[in-house]
Formats: C-alpha cells, structure tokens, sequence
C-alpha cells in the first residue's frame, strides 16, 4: 500500500550585494606669497676738516714781515733808543756837573761815546722753536639710514575637495522557490 505523499522542494533566495566605496580627494594649493623687500634710504652729510698754519711768528723771527708790523717794530726800537740816549746823556750831565767830585768824567764819556758797541753775531733767518701755530678741527660724518618694511602678500588658497559617495546597489543572486508535490493522493498502486 502506498501512503499519500507530499514532496517540498524549497531553494532558498541569494541576496546579491554590490557596493561602490565612497571615493574623497583632497588637494591643497600652495599659498599665493609675494615679498618685496625696498631698499633702505641713506643720507650721509660730511662737514669737512679744516686745518689751520698760522706761520706770521716765524715769518717775524726770519726778519720778514708785513711792512706795518716792521714799522711798529722799528718805531719800537727807535723810541726805545731814543729813551736810552736821553738817560746815557742826563747821566753824563750829571757827571760832568759833579765834576768837582773827583774822577775824570770827560775822558771817560769821550771814550765810552767814540766807541762803537760790539755787535753780536747771530742766525736770524732760523725761526724759534714753537713759532709755528696749528689748530686742527676734524671732519664730521652724519648718517642717517631710514629702513623701510618689507611688503608681503599672501594669498591663501582654498583645498580642492573632490567627492564621490558610494553606492550599495542589491539584487536577487538566485530567486527563492518552492515546489510541492504531491503523490499517491488517489490511494492506488503507481
């Protein structure tokens, strides 16, 4: 005797799953840098040195002057000369007016004014030490430097973002089904 059956035939279902992963590029451009530097500006002022020779005292000691300095001397040395003859004579006067003092007073001023003084032999175109006068006042330098800043620019630039999102796409791999059969329903022999 055959028994009713049933026959179940199941296949299960296949999810398929296909993804894209998320693609993300970043790019960052350099800066936009500018430098200019300006030159500095400097002024230099020099006051020039100034060096002064005074040779007047040894032009004197070599005998030559100015003509109004050697008349001042001359007119000096006159005057004093004159000034010395005056006491030589009042001297002798008085001399000769005390004569009864004794002495010989006549004979000796005939003597001493009848000869001729010695006269002293000496260099006189070979200035004196020292005669030469200098002042010396030394250059000045002023310098003045004014700097200026430099100049910067900079531009900075914005990354370049790239992106591309993902994707999960899904799908049947294999369909579900299911048979049943069924057998022996009507009870007979097959």
């Amino acid at each position: 005797m055959k028994l009713p059956q049933i026959r179940i035939r199941s296949q299960m279902a296949q999810i398929q799953i296909q993804q894209t992963p998320a693609r993300q590029e970043i790019r960052q451009p350099k800066a936009d840098l500018t430098i200019q530097q300006p030159e500095a500006e400097m002024t230099m002022k020099t006051t020039p040195s100034k060096l002064k020779i005074d040779q007047t005292k040894a032009w004197e000691d070599m005998n030559l002057m100015h003509i109004f300095k050697r008349n001042d001397r001359f007119a000096q040395e006159g005057l004093a000369s004159v000034k010395e003859g005056i006491a030589r004579r009042a001297r002798q006067g008085t001399e000769l007016m005390k004569i009864e003092n004794g002495g010989n007073p006549i004979t000796t001023q005939a003597k001493t004014n009848s000869e001729e003084s010695m006269k002293s032999l000496e260099l006189t175109f070979i200035p004196s030490a020292f005669s030469v006068k200098t002042s010396y006042q030394p250059s000045q330098v002023d310098i003045s430097v004014k700097t200026n800043a430099p100049i910067i620019e900079a531009k900075s630039n914005k990354p370049e973002i790239s992106y591309t999102p993902g994707k999960v796409e899904t799908g049947m791999k294999q369909q579900p089904s299911l048979e049943i059969d069924f057998v022996n329903l009507h009870g007979g022999d097959e």
